[in-house]
């Protein structure tokens, strides 16, 4: 298997994961209504729209501010596309693949329901403190694991990955 066609693979498998989980949650486990649905004593399933950016930067639900994101999300993933389609190494390829499904599938959301739909909260409590993460989902995964690939390849991969 070429590493672009690896590339393509990660790139739809991540897509479809992060989309069917999102469409369970919203639809089959009705997430919405249940509320907050504790799974272990620090992981979370809760229910939240992201209108911004990363980590939930940005907030912003104007109609001209969600067509920016979405511009600057086609831009970045065509950058990406093209990236991927010149890497020489698995690795650089899959992960970008990895970055691509995750950023198309978090713009299907944004498409579909004006936000991205986040889900999984880790905390933990401290002396009676709970400490929260950032609310995310499985394409929120993908794009932190390309992006930490990316770097695995950079630094240390033979031959190392270079942006176009």
């Amino acid at each position: 298997m070429t590493p672009l066609r690896a590339g393509i693979i990660a790139a739809v498998l991540t897509l479809v994961a992060d989309q069917a989980s999102k469409l369970w949650l919203l639809n089959g486990f009705d997430l919405a209504r249940k509320g907050v649905v504790k799974v272990t004593p620090f992981f979370d399933l809760v229910l939240a729209w992201n209108i911004g950016i990363s980590f939930g930067w940005l907030q912003n639900d104007s109609h001209s501010a969600q067509i920016a994101l979405m511009a600057v999300k086609v831009v970045a993933v065509i950058a990406l596309a093209i990236w991927m389609a010149r890497s020489q190494t698995r690795l650089a390829t899959v992960a970008l693949g990895l970055i691509i499904g995750g950023a198309i599938g978090n713009g299907i959301d944004r498409l579909a329901y004006g936000a991205v739909v986040d889900f999984a909260l880790f905390h933990i409590e401290i002396a009676g403190n709970t400490y929260d993460w950032y609310v995310f989902n499985l394409a929120d995964v993908a794009i932190v694991a390309g992006v930490a690939a990316l770097l695995y390849d950079s630094f240390l991969g033979v031959p190392a990955a270079k942006a176009p």
